[in-house]
């Protein structure tokens, strides 16, 4: 039983990782996955994920999802851009996800991954843009805010998949260790 239940882990674990490649909220399917393995073995297991582990694990996927959503934020606010540039920065980098998922590139395996990357980034830049824009911005202003909106949001989703890489890395050296 306990093999079955290492199995559906690990397979848990690198759903979690793909889906945060696609900016979905991938980091909490694996705290959730981790969560629900700590409750079904037992203490006495030597496979078994102690509290700490868990509230590790927590932290981190917390830590992953404000580091994703505000990236693009604060990368439209480096540059001068306003509050407006800034939220629909974020709503276009939402919105250019699922683009970009739909989409995809044409690299085998891992197109719709860097479509929806990219296509995150790039509704970052256009939300930017957009929001500069409707306060009267100038056209070099807008490009210069919408360019630090989709390095913030690249950079962003970036950490975010380093993040769920680390508690995947925690989870297993925990139940092998």
């Amino acid at each position: 039983m306990i093999y079955l239940a290492i199995v559906l882990l690990l397979v848990a674990l690198a759903a979690g990782w793909v889906l945060t490649l696609f900016s979905m909220p991938g980091n909490w399917l694996i705290l959730l996955a981790a969560v629900s393995y700590a409750w079904l073995v037992p203490d006495e297991s030597a496979c078994d994920l102690g509290f700490p582990v868990l509230v590790t694990l927590l932290v981190l996927a917390v830590a992953g999802e404000v580091i994703e959503l505000i990236a693009g934020a604060l990368g439209v606010k480096r540059q001068g851009g306003s509050r407006r540039g800034a939220v629909l920065a974020v709503a276009g980098s939402v919105a250019g996800a699922v683009l970009g998922v739909g989409i995809g590139l044409p690299v085998p395996l891992v197109g719709s991954i860097l479509g929806a990357l990219l296509g995150a980034s790039f509704g970052a830049m256009g939300g930017a843009m957009l929001g500069e824009a409707w306060k009267g911005r100038a056209l070099d202003t807008r490009w210069r805010v919408g360019w630090g909106a989709f390095w913030g949001r690249l950079f962003g989703s970036l950490a975010k998949t380093a993040i769920a890489s680390a508690m995947v890395v925690i989870v297993v050296v925990a139940i092998v260790w």
